[in-house]
């Protein structure tokens, strides 16, 4: 098997495992290869480091994790997504978790089955792409939410 970083002209990158890279070439150009985000079929390898296998008599080093790959975020970026996670948690006040029911409640409001709140929750790549195709807004969180459940 053979990862690729993937990119839209969105900008949205993601992995992709292949067999070869004749078969990443092949299921392009069948159109079999889309953006997971927003479904785009115009998808380039985007540029990756290699991996590079660490001798065996070699220890890990002890440096903290970076969250982006090839260092850190510019101080402006951080700003941005500190203030971004801060309106995050601020709507999610103001929702309800209702967790894997996601998709079947947001149709519910949608078709006047029950009454109209907002509501946050789990829903499948192929769930989320059937609700706006049927036209119920619904948008991804920029950061994971945890379930009530799993809090401490």
């Amino acid at each position: 098997m053979i990862v690729f970083d993937l990119a839209c002209p969105a900008g949205h990158r993601f992995e992709g495992w292949f067999g070869s890279s004749e078969d990443y070439a092949s299921q392009r150009e069948r159109g079999l290869v889309s953006c997971p985000h927003c479904g785009s079929p115009e998808i380039d390898k985007a540029p990756m480091a290699p991996a590079v296998a660490r001798k065996g008599n070699q220890m890990p080093s002890a440096k903290p994790a970076q969250s982006v790959v090839g260092g850190g975020l510019p101080p402006e970026a951080q700003a941005v997504m500190a203030k971004l996670a801060e309106l995050q948690a601020q709507a999610l006040k103001q929702s309800r978790w209702v967790g894997k029911d996601f998709a079947e409640q947001s149709r519910e409001m949608h078709y006047g089955e029950r009454d109209t709140e907002t509501i946050h929750g789990q829903a499948t790549l192929e769930e989320a792409k059937d609700l706006v195709e049927e036209g119920i807004a619904v948008m991804p969180l920029p950061f994971p939410v945890a379930s009530p459940d799993n809090l401490n």
